[in-house]
């Protein structure tokens, strides 16, 4: 897995920062601002235009782009490499109380860690560990039980 994450994200609000911590996982952090090349590999993109996620994706690294919905396409446009758009389904609820005073999210967005556990569940590795340290955890998989079933 490779986590892509704004350098002007504060680490503190990131729900990925815990996974730091874990050895057992095989994950590139890569840290950028604004207009930084980055250069990837061939990987499939979480992204929200893709076409949908499937098993035909598990061979290839997952590409997870922690920054605002504001600033994703002006930090995609540095990201180079073969990049296999892939969207999440629809339906998948967010249990991270959002209250932005001065943008509206899409309303289907997640927190990163939902969207990196959604992933893995959808390719058939389920890692429900991923969410040990995210403090809405029960409230998501009980909001997402049905779509998340192995």
């Amino acid at each position: 897995m490779v986590l892509l994450r704004l350098n002007k994200e504060s680490p503190r609000k990131c729900s990925l920062t815990p996974l730091r911590q874990r050895s057992d996982l095989q994950l590139r952090w890569i840290h950028c601002a604004i207009g930084d090349i980055v250069e990837v590999g061939e990987v499939t993109l979480l992204h929200p235009e893709g076409e949908p996620l499937s098993q035909a994706d598990a061979g290839r690294p997952l590409l997870l782009v922690d920054s605002s919905w504001r600033d994703l396409p002006r930090v995609l446009r540095s990201v180079h490499g073969r990049l296999h758009r892939r969207a999440l389904p629809a339906g998948l609820t967010s249990a991270y109380p959002r209250r932005s005073n001065l943008f509206q999210d899409p309303a289907a967005g997640l927190a990163s860690i939902e969207a990196l556990h959604a992933a893995c569940a959808l390719l058939g590795q389920r890692d429900d560990t991923l969410l040990h340290e995210y403090r809405w955890a029960e409230e998501y998989l009980r909001l997402n039980a049905a779509l998340l079933a192995s």
